[in-house]
């Protein structure tokens, strides 16, 4: 059960790794296109309909039809990375359980943008958790973990590849410990000493950069939000995402948000403790562009402020 490119890896280990995969549960076709007339299928319904695997597409996951339709199938063992919350009668269904691959080191980050949050607060460590479903999300039993580092250049697209290719090796890995029943489960609450970060979805709002916090701070904001969905600011009252940054922790006496540069290839924007220098980013209605291509084409006003 999933549906985007991170929930393919898992999928593809488990095909190509010669288990038994009955079905694939994932979303609906979404519409797409200026009139919403074209309907695109999620990445793993097109990895299925390539592997002529089932693919079930329930509008609601409590639907008497597809709660059916799913009891027939008499799966072993139910595999979630990436999807929606199941209901107690879907989760509970197969015989070995349901499991979820989850991108955190849990109990830490549990939510919808695990990735996203580990990198925004500048967290030098992350990993994939399996662990089976139960009522509260992202709160079962945990079965297994792996840990990766999360180096400082890294933005949240490249902790994502690292951990899409980690969780199809884990997913495989779980499912050989549970068919050999060697796995031996741990209870969230008995991890007392991890902080519980929450890691909760992310919207337009959120991603709005507050140029009064610290320069680390707002490094590591960028890079967590950075491809997609980007950070942003406004200039003169227009969005500007911001994509790539380097840090300079020169001291300044500028307002946090102004805006200094050559006019040719530098542009470098004040901190509460310093400068970020913006190496790439993308104006409304444009293009992403490197900040020498920008600057040829638009002359930035003296004392000129990101806000």
């Amino acid at each position: 059960m999933g549906t985007p490119d991170f929930a393919v890896e898992s999928l593809r280990a488990l095909v190509e790794g010669g288990y038994n995969v009955i079905a694939v549960v994932t979303m609906p076709d979404k519409p797409i296109g200026r009139h919403g007339s074209v309907l695109q299928p999620s990445p793993v319904k097109q990895y299925a309909l390539e592997h002529n695997l089932k693919v079930m597409q329930p509008e609601k996951l409590k639907d008497p039809v597809f709660i059916e339709e799913l009891r027939a199938l008499k799966a072993d063992l139910q595999i979630v990375v990436a999807f929606r919350m199941l209901p107690e009668v879907v989760w509970s269904m197969p015989p070995l359980g349901t499991f979820n691959a989850h991108a955190s080191l849990l109990p830490k980050y549990r939510g919808a943008a695990p990735i996203n949050w580990a990198v925004i607060n500048g967290e030098t460590e992350t990993g994939i958790t399996t662990f089976f479903l139960k009522h509260e999300i992202d709160t079962g039993d945990i079965i297994q973990q792996v840990r990766i580092p999360i180096e400082e250049s890294d933005n949240v697209e490249m902790v994502h590849d690292k951990l899409m290719v980690l969780s199809g090796k884990l997913v495989t890995e779980t499912v050989d410990n549970i068919i050999a029943g060697t796995v031996t489960s741990i209870p969230q609450d008995q991890f007392k000493d991890v902080p519980l970060t929450p890691a909760p979805k992310i919207f337009r709002d959120t991603c709005r950069i507050d140029w009064n916090q610290l320069t680390k701070r707002i490094y590591d904001f960028i890079r967590g939000l950075s491809p997609y969905p980007a950070a942003w600011t406004t200039l003169e009252g227009k969005s500007v995402k911001i994509y790539e940054v380097e840090k300079d922790v020169t001291t300044t006496q500028s307002k946090p948000g102004t805006i200094a540069t050559d006019g040719k290839n530098n542009l470098k924007v004040a901190t509460a403790d310093g400068w970020i220098i913006i190496k790439t980013l993308q104006l409304e209605g444009k293009k992403r562009m490197p900040v020498s291509d920008l600057l040829r084409g638009l002359k930035i006003k003296e004392n000129a402020f990101f806000l």
